[in-house]
């Protein structure tokens, strides 16, 4: 199907959505009207990529709750992370200082170190009143800081393992499991946050729920895989000689001989895909809990949503797995806002925008004042009216300095080393051809080049393997020069 016919056929689903499948989220957010200190539910996914059916991008995932929570309210189609590692995503979007601020690059950064209690998120919350809570991932969970939260789930547990030998390929871990749903510690983490909508406070609420899926490994209940055939499952559109146009500093980032060589060995990569597929199947119907305990709450009328996955997913396009990338795919995630009396259902904003605007949207929305630390602007001229100018590209940065530019149309890479990427996303939204070279492009490239950072604080550093994620390999330790 033609991306041009899908984008018609969402819109027209999800204006179905709307007024059908969640009557309770778009009734709600069409005729509250803001409280002056509205509560909120603030959801966040691990390694979701854009592979959700409301933004057309994979025909074969299936995401019902999360495309009813869009369709309830304004879906972004261009939405992207500050840095597409988990550690410093979180702490960049939590805290309000982007990497090349704060020096929080990597996964064993602890940005603790550099991040006063004062001011995150949850702190600013908390000085105006509200009762901040929490479960599951919000921050990477190596480095906590309970402080910070009037109360959070100590414990989710940990997930059962698959039974027998096979267990994916190398770091890419995926089997199905002969569980129940309640098996695995999402359970509790959303059972956590029902819990909480359930309660009575004469104080705001702020609820973070933070579900793990579909970050590796892809072990859900056998039911998700079944959800998604495997001789039916079709591989990302990709390029045999995507990389022949890249600086040495993409092909080095992308890994060609890292993880995409053992999946083409083992001649398994559907299967992979296979995997991260019922991943986020289970992960959507995760969601679908906690959203169906909300709409029965007292909470439904008086609550502003946010739902926001931390950065996106490579699958072998550009023969690059994971994320740790500057391209479309492990930056863009995405990004929902219901809000009653200013959002209406099925609200599309094609603009660009980063996470970093999450933290200065919420202290608006909440008539916070926001903390003058923040980098970042409020969306809520956009939530009001998807169509309203915005200037501002996103940023993401991927360790030290080197930074991708989004706009509504293309997308420049600029590396540490000065090697360079630019695509025009308009006709090539899988970025397949560097148009670095290309002189009509050049003013354009000028243009967006004024945006990369200046500025970029060194990496504060950290152990070697500290904050490692699962299935990743680890690093080794260099040899001193002789």
């Amino acid at each position: 199907m033609k991306p041009a016919l899908w984008n018609i056929l969402t819109a027209s689903a999800l204006v179905v959505l709307a007024t059908s499948t969640c009557p309770n989220l778009a009734s709600a957010a069409e005729a509250a009207k803001l409280p002056a200190k509205p509560n909120v539910l603030f959801i966040a996914i691990d390694d979701l990529n854009h592979w959700v059916g409301y933004l057309g991008r994979n025909l074969q995932t299936k995401t019902p709750n999360i495309d009813r929570l869009a369709a309830g309210g304004v879906w972004f189609t261009r939405s992207y992370c500050a840095a597409p590692v988990c550690n410093p995503s979180r702490a960049a979007l939590m805290s309000g200082l982007r990497p090349f601020t704060s020096g929080v690059y990597e996964n064993n950064n602890d940005w603790r170190t550099v991040i006063p209690k004062d001011l995150p998120l949850t702190t600013t919350f908390r000085k105006a009143g509200y009762y901040v809570c929490g479960s599951g991932k919000i921050y990477h969970e190596s480095y906590k800081r309970p402080a910070e939260w009037d109360d959070y789930l100590a414990d989710a547990g940990r997930d059962p393992e698959p039974k027998g030998p096979d267990t994916g390929v190398g770091g890419i871990k995926f089997a199905p499991l002969d569980c129940g749903d309640e098996d695995l510690r999402e359970w509790k983490i959303v059972n956590y946050g029902i819990q909480q909508l359930q309660k009575k406070r004469e104080q705001p609420l702020f609820l973070a729920v933070g579900l793990h899926k579909p970050h590796l490994p892809w072990n859900v209940p056998r039911k998700y895989f079944d959800l998604h055939p495997l001789d039916k499952i079709e591989l990302p559109p990709y390029r045999e000689d995507d990389l022949q146009d890249l600086p040495p500093a993409g092909v080095r980032m992308a890994r060609p001989d890292g993880d995409h060589a053992r999946i083409l060995a083992s001649g398994r990569w559907k299967e992979a895909v296979q995997g991260y597929l019922a991943a986020i199947s289970y992960c959507d119907a995760m969601v679908g809990r906690l959203l169906d305990a909300f709409d029965r709450s007292p909470y439904r009328n008086n609550t502003l949503i946010c739902f926001w996955s931390d950065h996106g997913w490579h699958l072998g396009e550009k023969e690059h797995w994971r994320k740790f990338a500057l391209w479309e795919e492990a930056t863009r995630a995405p990004f929902i806002w219901v809000v009653p009396g200013l959002t209406k259902p099925n609200g599309r904003c094609d603009r660009a925008v980063d996470f970093m605007s999450i933290y200065p949207t919420l202290t608006d929305l909440c008539g916070i004042p926001t903390p003058a630390h923040v980098q970042g602007g409020s969306l809520r001229a956009l939530l009001a009216d998807p169509q309203a100018p915005w200037e501002q590209p996103a940023i993401t940065t991927y360790k030290y300095m080197n930074h991708a530019v989004r706009t509504e149309d293309y997308r420049y890479i600029r590396y540490a080393d000065g090697g360079e990427e630019f695509y025009d996303e308009r006709g090539d939204p899988y970025e397949w051809t560097n148009l670095v070279t290309n002189a009509r492009f050049s003013a354009k490239l000028a243009e967006l080049g004024k945006s990369v950072p200046k500025e970029n604080k060194a990496d504060i550093g950290g152990a070697r393997n500290a904050g490692a994620e699962e299935g990743m390999p680890a690093k080794k330790k260099k040899r001193a020069k002789k």
